[in-house]
């Protein structure tokens, strides 16, 4: 009797088993279709989309490769999204933190018509680097040479940490350690 069908019939209803069970069917049976209903309304959202990513790329006109985690085929078709029109420093900065899902500067250097993309909100290398590169040659004016620069653990943090946090740790770890 907890479920709501239940509730929207005639008192003497809810003494039958027949009823019971027939409600019980149909709140399971409509509750897996609104499951459905929800899940094929995700594929419309980029950030929710998981088997019609492959039709987001196609229609963008992206590879599809489907050996590459979701969460980076989702970031290069929201870059995609996101690259029309003029092209600016905050444009770039923009498609530029969808791939990195973190904080990016762009610095220009206008006398030697370049600009380069530096990652100041996570430290390392992202991993899904050869698609941002991609993306910014792409939007980028053809006259303009793109520059990446990383953000790593200097030696001045590493003599703050203690024996304890360093221990069992390599170098390639300790040099992408973000919290300090």
């Amino acid at each position: 009797m907890s479920n709501r069908y239940m509730q929207q019939l005639p008192r003497y209803y809810r003494t039958s088993r027949v009823m019971t069970d027939m409600s019980r069917s149909m709140d399971t049976e409509l509750r897996q279709v609104q499951d459905r209903v929800d899940n094929i309304l995700n594929q419309f959202f980029v950030d929710t989309a998981d088997f019609a990513l492959e039709r987001w790329e196609q229609e963008l006109g992206i590879p599809v490769n489907n050996t590459k985690p979701a969460d980076y085929r989702r970031s290069v078709i929201k870059s995609k999204l996101r690259g029309s029109g003029t092209v600016t420093v905050n444009f770039i900065k923009n498609v530029a933190e969808s791939y990195n899902n973190s904080e990016v500067e762009i610095q220009e250097d206008n006398a030697s018509y370049s600009f380069t993309v530096k990652f100041v909100g996570t430290k390392g290398i992202p991993p899904n680097l050869d698609d941002l590169k991609l993306s910014i040659e792409e939007i980028k004016p053809a006259h303009l040479a793109v520059d990446f620069a990383f953000t790593y653990t200097i030696w001045e943090e590493v003599k703050q940490m203690t024996w304890h946090e360093v221990k069992g740790v390599t170098w390639e770890e300790l040099k992408i350690v973000d919290n300090f």
